[in-house]
């Protein structure tokens, strides 16, 4: 098992720790629903360190990144941050990652945690271009500082005017006396605020900062357990449930990051895809009575016969109902339609409902 930079912090603070793609890492510190609520409503931090990241630089950076990505990067200038997934050659998603365009030919990639190895060689194998590539996930720390009230907490710890980083935006900039921190406008929440990127070194010093300047506002840390039911209320796809290598980004509701102005892996095929139609698309259901949808409940139709299974599910904490996604037939997707979750022994009935779950006010 692989410790972050900050896990004696999470030990100190009697964080539940559990195992997660190969690291040791905090699931819950005081429970789900109060650390959940405390993003939506305030500000909480994530030690998401466990990620990867990759240096992508050199004349054909670029021209690397959009073979082997399905979104368009030749969008991105200096600054910006762009969400993609990379396809496999069997209609299927090897990862999905976000793309930081961090100089004119210097790009950073953030990958799940549990694809890192995967990742790598499936870019390196594609890489015929000369394009230097670095494997940087050992040495960077990441820090999610999530919640409404994030900018005025963090404000006085940079120069930068925070409020004015839009979402998908970044600053290099000074951060809790570090110079050439990545200021992030991303996040899994559904909530604003920043990631933080910082070399393992640095990361304690920006963690105490960050708690020092958060206090008035009420900051806590927040484990991995409240992190996937935010991401779950917002629709956001979580790598291994929702999809996977199994899964097209057409069926997974990912045609806004599948763009065919450009030629991909698997993009003949995926564009022949989107103009015949998906026979079944990953939908969001709440269930209309009591129960609590898991992953891997089986999804029936109206007469009892199985149609699929569910990827995520919960008891939303701000909604307080079971919610979830799944994928069903193409014919049962729509908004309205209504299908039976298989929880023990019961059929319970759900609706499917467009995405997001959560709503702000």
């Amino acid at each position: 098992m692989k410790n972050t930079a900050l896990t004696h912090i999470h030990e100190a603070l009697e964080a539940k720790m559990v195992p997660f793609a190969d690291y040791n890492m905090p699931v819950q510190y005081e429970g789900v629903n109060v650390e959940h609520e405390t993003v939506r409503n305030g500000v909480g931090v994530f030690d998401v360190s466990h990620m990867g990241e990759f240096l992508l630089s050199g004349p054909k950076a670029l021209d690397l990144i959009q073979k082997v990505c399905s979104n368009d990067a030749s969008k991105l200038t200096v600054g910006r941050a762009q969400y993609s997934c990379m396809p496999n050659e069997n209609g299927g998603i090897v990862d999905d990652l976000i793309i930081y365009r961090i100089k004119e030919e210097e790009y950073l990639l953030v990958v799940n945690a549990s694809n890192i190895e995967k990742d790598w060689d499936w870019i390196s194998s594609r890489n015929n271009m000369g394009v230097d590539m670095r494997n940087i996930s050992d040495a960077y720390s990441l820090l999610a500082i999530q919640g409404p009230k994030a900018v005025e907490a963090m404000q006085s710890l940079t120069s930068v005017d925070l409020s004015a980083i839009k979402y998908y935006h970044f600053e290099v900039a000074d951060f809790a006396g570090i110079d050439h921190v990545i200021i992030s406008a991303t996040g899994y929440t559904g909530s604003g605020g920043f990631e933080i990127y910082a070399k393992n070194d640095e990361i304690v010093q920006i963690w105490d900062k960050v708690f020092a300047a958060g206090e008035p506002y009420g900051i806590k840390p927040i484990g991995l357990a409240a992190r996937d039911t935010l991401r779950l209320e917002m629709g956001f796809c979580l790598y291994g449930n929702d999809i996977d290598d199994t899964t097209s980004p057409l069926e997974a509701g990912l045609g806004w990051i599948t763009k065919f102005t450009k030629d991909f892996t698997n993009s003949e095929a995926l564009k022949k895809q989107k103009e015949e139609g998906v026979s079944r698309k990953l939908i969001g259901f709440e269930l209309t009575e009591r129960g609590i949808p898991r992953q891997g409940y089986e999804i029936a139709d109206k007469d009892g016969k199985v149609i699929g299974k569910v990827t995520s599910g919960t008891m939303s904490p701000s909604l307080n109902k079971g919610i979830g996604l799944g994928y069903v037939p193409t014919e049962l997707s729509s908004e309205g339609s209504e299908i039976y979750i298989k929880i023990r022994k019961n059929n319970v009935p759900a609706k499917v409902v467009k995405l997001p779950f959560y709503k702000k006010e």
